[in-house]
């Protein structure tokens, strides 16, 4: 590993800090940027990692609540909820010369990434189940950890592929693909119709595709999604992203669920209303996610905790 690489990891929560932890596994000098709290945490007792992958350590990370190094890799691992309030933790100075990989749900948030940092903005997502035990611990449970990465036009391919090729040596399977839309609407289209289903109903995936009416909505979101997606030039097949779906253990449920049926914000507006709004800017309509849109916001309402 090339010692003058030095990454850093902007929300080390369970995505997060597992970037971190396996990047300073192979020795990678990692700075986390964190609360105040957290960072004070991770400083003094590490971060307990516990993976099928990669054992169990803790990982002795750098934690600072205001980034003070210059990376040459920025993760951006917070949620799309309080992604602007984390970014007052990366003074611009810290990462003129930097690329910046956010690994968020959602597509609105690369646009404001490269309106406040410039043109070295790399969208990608992950593929991976990773726990949040508390601020310090997380445990990576899913026998795999899959990140796609794209540029259309801020990094050279070059410079893709050796990132690509870092992230493979450190053992995340990573590749890269042909455009951001086909990076973010891949995740999204079935991100989306897992996350409004679950959250509508408080159901895993399994009732979800052996309950008629809500097979029927499952199948909506997805059409309307595809469509979407298709509108942004990604050729997507409805039957594809339902053959995954229908692959996935019947008792995932979606972190907007868990958010909305404990009364914490979900992520509601970066992915559901992301797609609609995406849709109206190229004359679709979306009814079957908006309504189920309107569904979750009433239940959001009914569990607020005051």
């Amino acid at each position: 590993m090339s010692a003058d690489i030095n990454v850093a990891v902007l929300g080390p929560g369970a995505i997060g800090a597992f970037i971190a932890a396996v990047f300073w596994r192979y020795g990678v000098k990692v700075t986390c940027v964190a609360r105040e709290s957290t960072a004070e945490l991770i400083s003094r007792d590490g971060i307990r990692f516990e993976s099928v992958m990669f054992g169990n350590y803790v990982a002795r990370t750098r934690a600072v609540s205001s980034l003070d190094v210059q990376p040459t890799l920025l993760f951006v691992t917070t949620k799309a909820t309080s992604l602007e309030s984390a970014l007052e933790r990366i003074n611009k100075k810290f990462v003129e010369n930097a690329i910046i990989i956010p690994l968020l749900n959602g597509i609105e948030h690369v646009d404001l990434l490269r309106n406040r940092y410039g043109p070295r903005v790399v969208p990608g997502i992950i593929s991976i189940e990773s726990k949040y035990l508390g601020a310090n611990h997380i445990s990576h449970v899913s026998p795999f950890a899959r990140i796609q990465l794209a540029s259309d036009h801020d990094i050279m391919p070059e410079k893709l592929a050796e990132i690509a090729l870092l992230l493979n040596n450190v053992g995340i399977e990573t590749e890269v693909l042909s455009s951001e839309a086909e990076v973010l609407w891949g995740k999204l289209v079935r991100l989306n119709a897992l996350a409004c289903t679950t959250a509508a109903s408080d159901r895993a995936i399994g009732y979800i595709r052996t309950h008629p009416e809500w097979r029927e909505l499952l199948m909506k979101c997805v059409d309307e999604g595809v469509e979407v997606a298709r509108a942004h030039a990604v050729n997507m097949e409805s039957m594809t992203v339902m053959s995954f779906i229908d692959a996935l253990p019947e008792s995932l449920g979606t972190s907007m669920q868990r958010d909305v049926a404990s009364g914490r914000k979900p992520e509601l507006d970066a992915i559901t209303g992301a797609v609609i709004r995406a849709g109206k800017r190229k004359g679709l309509e979306c009814p079957t996610i908006e309504m189920l849109f309107e569904t979750i916001q009433k239940r959001i309402v009914a569990n607020i905790k005051i």
